[in-house]
């Protein structure tokens, strides 16, 4: 068995989005604009709060990004939703890097804490995950605990991240999430 990366670029990550972590049939980050990081710094199978697995992310924060133009005019800040949002590209970002299949859908969270904003003088925006379970049978789910932090204060807290992995059939047969 190959040696898993710990750790991708933008370029990786973009090759994720457009074709599979490990090629069709394998989740799929969202390509730019909704892609939330520009880099995963660690990603690991242990460690973590929970011994159960760890992944940081970053994303650089410039004045130009899209969102700031549209959220709120003349008083630029990222949307709460994009932030949280990343985490749950992580959490499937996790079960994808672990070896499962599918195609992955945001299923919920719990306790989502705002305490900050990112603003364009930001300079960059830190993610850190540490996955709590991981179920393979009969669903393929994922739950973690996320931070945001912003220029390394934390704003974002998010309890029981879930999210899970879903064949192609489960969802063209309208598979309720």
């Amino acid at each position: 068995m190959t040696e898993q990366k710990n750790s991708f670029s933008r370029e990786e990550l973009l090759e994720c989005g457009y074709h599979g972590l490990r090629g069709p049939g394998t989740a799929q980050l969202p390509v730019p604009p909704m892609l939330m990081f520009d880099r995963v710094t660690k990603i690991t199978s242990d460690g973590g709060g929970y011994g159960k697995g760890f992944v940081t992310a970053e994303l650089d924060i410039n004045p130009d990004l899209w969102f700031f133009d549209c959220h709120f005019p003349g008083d630029p800040v990222m949307p709460g939703c994009l932030g949280l949002d990343a985490l749950w590209q992580l959490v499937g970002f996790f079960l994808t890097w672990s070896g499962h299949p599918g195609h992955g859908r945001a299923l919920g969270a719990k306790d989502v804490r705002f305490s900050g904003m990112v603003v364009p003088s930001a300079k960059r925006v830190t993610y850190e995950l540490n996955v709590r379970r991981m179920m393979a049978r009969p669903l393929i789910l994922g739950i973690a605990d996320g931070i945001m932090k912003v220029d390394d204060r934390t704003i974002y807290e998010a309890k029981d991240l879930r999210v899970g992995l879903f064949s192609r059939e489960q969802l063209d047969a309208g598979l309720s999430l």
